[in-house]
């Protein structure tokens, strides 16, 4: 089992950056694929960015494809989301998720555990 934390979220103007962390605990940090979902208000929960457990592969939603980039440091169980250029359609708490699997995937039903998510708010 593992246990999500993100941080990292806040106010920022368009144009701008923030890196979003998303702690994990566990001691097999390195077995799991993970994931960033955003959801905005009024909205359904949507696919952002995920990368597997070796890093070697990742996968980005055509929205914020050449803006984001997910990574991960499993010496530190911490999985990042650099996110530059943002707009206001960025809006949006963003969520942390995990599934036990070499595999990273793009629908949120695949992730078994979720961090309770950090508000990303990108005014124009």
């Amino acid at each position: 089992q593992v246990q999500l934390v993100e941080s990292g979220g806040g106010l920022v103007q368009a144009g701008g950056s923030l890196r979003l962390s998303c702690a994990a605990s566990g001691r097999t940090f390195s077995r799991y694929a993970m994931a960033w979902f955003r959801q905005a208000p009024g909205k359904e929960r949507e696919f952002v960015a995920a990368i597997n457990w070796s890093s070697l592969n990742t996968y980005y939603a055509d929205s914020v494809k050449g803006r984001f980039t997910i990574s991960r440091d499993n010496a530190k169980n911490t999985v990042y989301l650099q996110m530059n250029s943002l707009k206001s359609e960025d809006t949006a708490v963003y969520y942390c998720a995990a599934r036990e699997s070499e595999y990273a995937r793009r629908e949120f039903v695949d992730y078994r555990y979720w961090g309770r998510g950090t508000e990303v708010t990108v005014a124009s």
